[in-house]
């Protein structure tokens, strides 16, 4: 089943989706507009190279394990470069929160028998579960680094007063961190009302049983949220400990 039709329409749809939301962003000041531009070409020719890979990578294990890793290394760089604006050695210890969200995660999945354990189906699953991961930490470091830079002396007067490093990161940051959880949150409670996800409509046109689709769409809903929560729990425990630098650099001891 074909759910879009290829060809010119579909061009013009496109450059035209990428300029407005170019143009509103920009004249909004929400963001450079051209980001926005450049964020559409990438995404362009990286599903080109995606769809002329993935036919490979899926007829093996061991292409499939390197494909994913690949992924885990763009989501760490990723986050990488949100939370402290670089690509620095230390910084790429974000590959951590999302390694220790998505690797419990996926194994619960595959252990329990309920997904089968072939390329076709753990690729898109762990798929999501990154970019779930990602996100989460990405979002739950950017918190961090605002709410620590704000209140930094409120950071420090905790310190000032006995708390450790970790007492004092708790009291100004945590729950700003926390806020990461919100859009999974808020996916999850209205699946069916407000959205239909992917997974769902995937394995609707795939031939599946809206029961069935259900069912996938729920085990990765759920499975999203403990992914996130984990994540967003590692990277407060990583910059509470100084091992993921914040603005200039570590917090001080």
């Amino acid at each position: 089943m074909s759910t879009v039709t290829l060809g010119w329409p579909l061009a013009v749809l496109l450059v035209a989706l990428t300029v407005g939301a170019a143009l509103v962003a920009g004249f909004g000041g929400l963001v450079d507009g051209r980001s926005i531009v450049i964020a559409g070409v990438r995404a362009l020719l990286q599903l080109l190279v995606v769809s002329a890979v993935i036919a490979v990578v899926l007829q093996s294990r061991w292409l499939t394990a390197g494909f994913l890793l690949v992924m885990v290394a763009v989501a760490a760089a990723t986050s990488a470069h949100r939370i402290t604006g670089s690509w620095r050695p230390r910084s790429w210890i974000t590959a951590v929160p999302i390694l220790l969200g998505v690797l419990p995660v996926l194994t619960a999945i595959l252990a329990s028998g309920v997904l089968p354990p072939e390329p076709v189906a753990i690729l898109p699953t762990a798929g999501i579960l990154i970019g779930g991961a990602m996100t989460a930490t990405s979002l739950a470091g950017r918190r961090l680094v605002e709410e620590l830079t704000v209140h930094r002396g409120t950071y420090e007067a905790g310190l000032s007063v006995g708390l450790t490093r970790r007492d004092a990161v708790t009291v100004v940051a945590r729950l700003a961190a926390g806020l990461a959880l919100v859009p999974g949150l808020d996916q999850t409670r209205t699946v069916g009302l407000v959205t239909l996800p992917g997974a769902f409509v995937g394995m609707l046109l795939a031939g599946a049983s809206p029961l069935q689709a259900g069912a996938v769409q729920l085990l990765v809903l759920l499975g999203l949220l403990l992914v996130q929560a984990l994540a967003v729990v590692t990277v407060v425990e990583l910059v509470s400990a100084g091992l993921l630098p914040v603005g200039d650099g570590p917090l001080p001891p």
